[in-house]
């Protein structure tokens, strides 16, 4: 178990940092509550005036070269409805409380595969708006 954690792991810091380069400010990582845990919570910028920041909820897939699986078949049905209700909560608990209203750009939901090749850099893909 712990293998495949450290996988996790690594995973989730590239997507982590994949989206701070692309300028998108990662609030809070592995937020977990009595329901489950999200991955990555950020915070995508303004881009003008009339595109205000979306905050964005983060599932993040993590794969070894040569499995029997690709990272973006990991989200199904059910754990894209489990991460809707995650979402919101994370809002009651964390947004909502500082800043009273929901970000105005909205909340989306994305997912984030990362294929570790047995030689290489990490191959990711990035799907914006899954569930």
């Amino acid at each position: 178990m712990d293998r495949r954690r450290a996988i996790g792991r690594y995973g989730e810091n590239v997507a982590a940092r994949r989206l701070t380069v692309t300028g998108a400010r990662v609030l809070e990582r592995n937020w977990r509550c009595r329901w489950g845990e999200i991955d990555i919570v950020a915070l995508e910028p303004e881009e003008g005036p009339r595109a205000p920041g979306t905050l964005v909820i983060c599932e993040v897939k993590t794969r070894r070269a040569g499995g029997f699986q690709v990272p973006l078949a990991g989200l199904g049905r059910r754990q894209a409805a489990r991460l809707r209700g995650l979402a919101e909560r994370w809002m009651a608990e964390r947004w909502l409380p500082d800043h009273g209203a929901p970000p105005p750009g909205g909340v989306r939901l994305d997912l984030i595969g990362v294929l570790i090749p047995r030689r290489g850099a990490p191959v990711l893909e990035h799907v914006r708006g899954v569930a």
